[in-house]
């Protein structure tokens, strides 16, 4: 019956959201907050905050012997972050009723089964998406990158080089995310004091040294080429947020005209991807993006003066050595 779907999706949607709720609230507190997955939601485009731009270059050293000459003033302006709304689908996923009530299953098994994927498949994008945007992002300014790929491979000392950059805040930086083949690497080095911090659908938070490592083969740590990239990125608190935008929504449909019924469920969603000190270009970058633009690094505007108040760095290394 017709009522019947209604129930079953709203049963599948209310399950998801749970689910995800929970994942959230999980991986932001084993990650240290370098990424944030936030329930907060947003209406339009974009979400766009305003602050205060800094002043800290005004400070100057004053000779109280010299003429009392005249002094050029800083402007107290304000600048502008943009966070950008993404979207993503998922399904249609197709079934036969009469597959469960021939073997006198529960529907809610359908539902466990569905929402359990929508969940994970959600998480993963957010999280695939936040981390090839601050890639992107940072990868796109020389004084955030410590490209070693032309002569070493993966190695505690690069990431100490890309450590470096940020000076004397590099202890800010409280999280490293890479793929699992070079959190191997660093195990080959006879680091073995490993704990898990966290676990779901191909995402593993790791502690090492102290540090939160966030293990991920998000498609963003890596590039094929000569030679292939292994890429680590170092963040700061609050270096990637993503921003649930609260729109999820799904439709079950049931078919006739076969020899048997079928159904379909479908979900539509969107989520918010902000990178710290970096705003989206909505001239180049533009409404509701796919990958290429979001992986794009022109379409991430740094936004602050200095390099040290973004959302971290990144270290680039020849992934076969």
């Amino acid at each position: 019956m017709l009522t019947d779907m209604v129930v079953f999706n709203k049963f599948v949607i209310q399950a998801t959201i749970e689910t995800v709720a929970q994942e959230i609230e999980k991986f932001n507190g084993a990650s240290n907050g370098a990424i944030v997955l936030s329930s907060e939601g947003f209406e339009g485009d974009f979400m766009q905050k305003s602050m205060f731009a800094s002043l800290h270059s005004t400070q100057r050293r004053v000779d109280r012997y010299a003429a009392n000459g005249a002094q050029a003033a800083t402007a107290l302006s304000q600048i502008e972050d943009n966070i950008v709304k993404v979207a993503g689908g998922f399904g249609p996923v197709i079934w036969e009723p009469s597959q469960l009530t021939w073997v006198q299953q529960n529907e809610a098994l359908a539902i466990e089964a569905i929402s359990k994927n929508l969940s994970e498949a959600i998480l993963q994008d957010q999280l695939n998406t936040g981390i090839m945007a601050a890639v992107a992002a940072i990868e796109n300014v020389a004084a955030l990158t410590a490209d070693v790929s032309a002569t070493t491979g993966l190695s505690y000392s690069g990431l100490n080089t890309s450590h470096a950059l940020f000076g004397d805040r590099s202890m800010s930086l409280i999280a490293q995310v890479m793929t699992g083949a070079a959190y191997h690497n660093l195990i080959g080095e006879n680091l073995n004091n490993a704990n898990t911090l966290f676990s779901a659908a191909n995402v593993t938070v790791v502690n090492i040294l102290n540090k939160a490592v966030i293990v991920t083969d998000a498609p963003g740590l890596y590039e094929a080429g000569a030679p292939n990239l292994s890429k680590v990125l170092s963040l700061v608190a609050g270096g990637i947020t993503i921003s649930n935008a609260g729109d999820l929504v799904s439709n079950i449909s049931t078919t006739n005209g076969n020899e048997r019924i079928d159904t379909t469920f479908q979900a539509d969603y969107t989520f918010g991807v902000g990178i710290k000190g970096f705003a989206w270009d909505t001239a180049n970058g533009g409404k509701s993006p796919l990958d290429a633009e979001l992986a794009t690094g022109t379409n991430w505007d740094q936004y602050v003066t200095s390099v040290k108040d973004t959302a971290g760095v990144i270290l680039v290394a020849d992934a076969d050595q």
